[in-house]
């Protein structure tokens, strides 16, 4: 290992791999912990003595299941900018310390009633903060680490890992919750200690952070709040408003829409015409990158609905309907959606093949799409 003039670490073969499994263990804890919560939260609401359908109380339930996927939708772009002028690594590891600190936080979680519920949420956040963090860097630190020809196969991994951690963690949240509420939380301790202390002794700088760009204020303000105020009214557009079932027609969220989507119109203004933006939007201009873009959020999209309206209608209807208590259906909520674990399991590392095969024989033929050094890419 060697540090050249320009401040990146030069670092052997093997590294590549140390990157690879530190990196998947970041977002498979990631993953497991945005979705353990959703189907424990009825053992959740019992441990801290509160009903979460009462009056007033809704609130409580809607924050804890969307509170971590709001930082985290918000966040994720700007930490990715933020972290290619300050270090890839350094703020990766920085998220996995503020990742198992927040899941410290909670399985310590003091008190009961309302307060219980609002220290629950507020650290949640605090952990979509390090989630942020990591997810923002995770695919950044395998692309300096790997050759082209193997990105696929690492990114891969990663994604498979992901997809893993999201249904394994409906299922560890139906164990857990059936022993224990404050399991749920404990399960990324001992894990995120050892990715913290990994990543600070085995991850190092291989590329060289850009300290001579300037933070985009305007857009990241525009973005981050336009694409709160949009989600928020969103959500709240399924809560119930007057005599209605949903909040449509609610003026708060009619309003929260239109001013969430003109933000986001200004946000685009904003981009293509500062120096040094948050986000480079001539990058969909690359066709590659545009259909792996939408096909990612598409199937985000297919998949996390799937998950949730299953979780849902199992806890909520089926299992009670076919004699299971509401304290065992966490528990076999997650026994049901085993099938989604094992069919990821035979099929992302298929799609890892698959994607070096495509790579091999495009490289064949000369395709120049292949190829991440083309004059096109190299100009955005």
């Amino acid at each position: 290992m060697s540090v050249n003039g320009s401040g990146a670490v030069q670092v052997g073969p093997r590294y590549k791999w140390v990157a690879l499994s530190n990196t998947t263990l970041g977002i498979l804890m990631a993953t497991i912990n945005a979705n353990i919560v959703l189907i424990a939260l009825p053992a959740i609401f019992n441990g801290i003595g509160i009903n979460p359908l009462a009056p007033g109380e809704t609130n409580y339930l809607l924050w804890m299941l969307l509170g971590y996927l709001v930082v985290t939708a918000t966040l994720l772009v700007t930490f990715g900018r933020i972290s290619d002028m300050f270090g890839r690594v350094r703020l990766y590891n920085l998220g996995f310390a503020i990742f198992t600190a927040a899941s410290i936080l909670l399985f310590l979680t003091p008190g009961r009633g309302n307060t219980a519920a609002l220290e629950l949420i507020i650290f949640r956040m605090l952990q979509a903060v390090g989630g942020s963090f990591l997810q923002a860097n995770s695919t950044a630190i395998l692309t300096d680490a790997f050759p082209a020809r193997q990105r696929g196969m690492a990114m891969g991994i990663n994604q498979v890992a992901g997809i893993i951690g999201s249904v394994l963690g409906l299922i560890l949240g139906g164990i857990l919750a059936a022993i224990n509420w404050r399991y749920v939380f404990l399960v990324n301790v001992p894990f995120g200690l050892f990715g913290t202390i990994w990543a600070y002794l085995k991850l190092r700088e291989t590329s060289t952070p850009n300290r001579g760009q300037k933070i985009d204020w305007l857009g990241n303000i525009t973005f981050f709040v336009g694409l709160v105020v949009l989600l928020l009214a969103l959500t709240y557009g399924i809560e119930p408003y007057g005599s209605s079932p949903v909040g449509w027609s609610s003026p708060y969220v009619i309003t929260g829409i239109i001013v969430g989507i003109v933000l986001l119109a200004l946000f685009v203004f904003i981009e293509m015409r500062v120096p040094d933006p948050m986000f480079r939007l001539q990058l969909f201009k690359i066709r590659a990158f545009s259909i792996g873009a939408f096909c990612n959020f598409f199937s985000g999209l297919a998949r996390a609905g799937l998950q949730f309206m299953l979780i849902i209608w199992l806890q909520g209807i089926w299992l009670p309907l076919h004699g299971y208590s509401y304290a065992d259906t966490p528990l076999w909520a997650g026994i049901y959606i085993l099938p989604m674990l094992v069919g990821s399991i035979i099929f992302g590392p298929i799609s890892g093949v698959l994607s070096i095969l495509t790579y091999c024989c495009l490289d064949q033929l000369g395709d120049p799409g292949v190829s991440f050094g083309t004059n096109e890419t190299k100009q955005q």
